[in-house]
């Protein structure tokens, strides 16, 4: 019976843990020439809000999966009242 009632709470952890409480993430992987595209929506129809370099330091939100591809909504450490979204492809944990 105790067992039982564990998983539920595990599944809510597992949520609770990708549910985008903020946790500290940086941008990897898009080379010395090229930005990461901070868009206003999840997926490339989105209009492009800025372009991030690598290093730029984020607060990771929520992540959704659109066409096959996962998304993250994230805020710019530096200044929170920037929010969009990138794919998570390009993000690294700090």
């Amino acid at each position: 019976m105790r067992l039982a009632s564990l998983i539920p709470l595990s599944a809510i952890l597992g949520i609770a843990a990708c549910s985008g409480l903020g946790t500290g993430a940086v941008v990897q992987g898009t080379g010395s020439e090229e930005l990461l595209k901070l868009r206003a929506g999840p997926g490339l129809g989105y209009n492009v809000i800025l372009g991030l370099p690598d290093g730029t330091r984020l607060v990771r939100r929520d992540c959704i999966t659109e066409v096959g591809q996962l998304w993250c909504r994230v805020s710019l450490a530096e200044s929170p009242g920037i929010v969009g979204y990138v794919s998570e492809d390009y993000l690294g944990d700090l």
